[in-house]
């Protein structure tokens, strides 16, 4: 999501619709980065546990090298899906200081968006202060995102790579575009698993952001088929790298069931998607407030008891039914009215009972429609957004 208040994407929900109211790639080396993973968390939040070694999938849980139950807590810091090629915020603090935050706030995973124009060989970071970061400066976008991945290994902190969109300025309803194709984007991810292949900090690729419009799934179509371009992808991947979380979001519509771009997975449970490798995939969800789009559910006169409804059938059943993790990839407010208040509490009484996964959306204080966990400043904290995650972020 995000429509920063300089550039960024959108939800882009289908408002005008009644129906949806009811690389080249740069050279690389080889295990870039480090860390060895670990367990999760810790600092203010207590921190919930993101478990020890590769992860895996046993029904509808997320399991770590030894099968025990992992929840991944953790919160999407963008920027390197825009021009800056590079995380927001890192002109205002050093890359040690923002991690060192989110490590002690309870966090133990961080969702890293990306363009694929990122890894295009004229792309270079900027926005970067050289009195702050002087360690990042004449660094590629993948020798930062190398830094990046290391620093938060050494904070037992995990990372999720999330291909956003294929250019650094406009999200795409499918994988593919006139300019980067559907191989580009496949070589790509081929090039990012070979990359970090071995190194257990980095754990999942979300293999592309908010499929919507025409994407569908379980069509045959293979130029809007989501979860057949998944497929490929994925068994893509683990020709080279087996060990990551394959991770895929929903669709926008479903047999004219309108929900949240990436969010509608109905269909995952009749029509899953299936891998080389099993137990490797991870459905993902967004889900958001009344304040970035009038959903009919939030004028339902029972709102917010029917919410939990609402996500049961979209896609809590695949978790309550034992049929595969969720992940919710993305989910974020300003937190300004009493429905976003409401909702919130909500999906976190929801998250906390269903044991679900999640990256709150999101670090950054400059994204449009939900502002951040860090306030304007880039240094203080929204401690009313965090009081209200609490409970998502305990043991």
């Amino acid at each position: 999501m995000h429509r920063p208040t300089t550039t960024r994407l959108g939800l882009g929900l289908a408002l005008g619709l009644a129906a949806a109211l009811a690389l080249p790639a740069c050279s690389s080396s080889p295990n870039g980065g480090g860390g060895d993973g670990g367990s999760g968390g810790g600092g203010d939040g207590g921190g919930t546990t993101a478990g020890s070694g590769f992860l895996h999938t046993q029904g509808g849980q997320i399991v770590d090298e030894a099968n025990q139950p992992v929840r991944l807590a953790g919160l999407s810091w963008f920027g390197m899906e825009t021009d800056y090629f590079a995380p927001h915020g890192l002109d205002k603090q050093s890359l040690s200081w923002m991690l060192d935050q989110i490590q002690q706030l309870g966090f133990n995973t961080i969702r890293i968006p990306f363009c694929t124009q990122m890894l295009d060989a004229a792309s270079m970071p900027q926005h970067i202060d050289p009195t702050k970061n002087p360690d990042l400066q004449g660094k590629k976008p993948l020798e930062l995102l190398d830094k990046i991945i290391e620093q938060a290994g050494a904070r037992k902190l995990r990372i999720i790579l999330d291909r956003h969109r294929p250019n650094n300025n406009q999200q795409a309803a499918l994988w593919y575009t006139a300019q980067y194709s559907e191989q580009r984007w496949i070589d790509d991810w081929k090039l990012l698993a070979t990359r970090y292949k071995g190194n257990s900090t980095v754990i999942g690729f979300d293999l592309h952001n908010e499929p919507h419009d025409n994407a569908s799934w379980g069509s045959g179509d293979m130029q809007t088929d989501w979860r057949l371009a998944a497929e490929r992808a994925g068994n893509a991947i683990q020709s080279v790298n087996s060990d990551v979380l394959i991770i895929v979001e929903g669709i926008q519509n479903v047999n004219n069931q309108y929900y949240w771009w990436g969010g509608n997975l109905i269909a995952a449970g009749a029509n899953p998607v299936r891998l080389t490798v099993p137990n490797r995939v991870v459905y993902s969800t967004h889900d958001y407030p009344a304040s970035i789009s009038g959903q009919s559910w939030f004028s339902d006169p029972s709102y917010p008891n029917n919410l939990p409804a609402v996500w049961d059938k979209y896609w809590g059943y695949l978790i309550k039914q034992d049929v595969a993790p969720v992940w919710i990839g993305e989910f974020g407010t300003k937190y300004e009215t009493t429905s976003d208040q409401q909702w919130l509490k909500a999906l976190t009484s929801y998250i906390v009972a269903n044991k679900v996964s999640f990256s709150y959306w999101c670090w950054n204080p400059d994204s449009g429609d939900t502002g951040g966990i860090l306030k304007d400043d880039w240094m203080s904290i929204q401690t009313q957004k965090m009081d209200a995650l609490k409970a998502a972020l305990a043991q």
